[in-house]
């Protein structure tokens, strides 16, 4: 069974603005699954989390375990993407695979590269 993903109130809102405001088609259907995950995630008041789940500015630590490789990267809002130094956007496939999860979740997901299980090593 799939984690239920958990967003702060300002992630939510941040990221439904963004999901309605979206123009560019060519992602749309990463927009379409970062809908459904908030549609299906816990929302949690700012200030009343206790417990550490990825959200926006998160540094995380992922492994795909049929590889055992580890990734390292910053979710970050579109603008600040910057690949080359590790910040991906929140509106990338693999942000949205792993936005709102904690750590040692392990989550299966379609990414470019074909199905994954990925699984959360840390966050910061």
């Amino acid at each position: 069974m799939k984690p239920i993903p958990n967003f702060t109130k300002h992630d939510f809102n941040l990221l439904s603005e963004m999901i309605k405001n979206s123009i560019n088609v060519s992602n749309s259907k990463d927009l379409l699954l970062l809908k459904q995950e908030l549609e299906r995630g816990a929302i949690h008041k700012d200030d009343a989390v206790e417990e550490k789940f990825i959200k926006i500015n998160s540094n995380v630590v992922i492994e795909d375990l049929a590889t055992k490789r580890e990734m390292k990267f910053q979710i970050v809002l579109p603008s600040m993407a910057n690949i080359k130094e590790q910040k991906v956007s929140v509106l990338a496939t693999l942000s949205i695979a792993v936005i709102g999860f904690k750590e040692n979740d392990e989550i299966e997901w379609d990414l470019p590269g074909g199905k994954k299980m990925l699984k959360i090593k840390s966050i910061d």
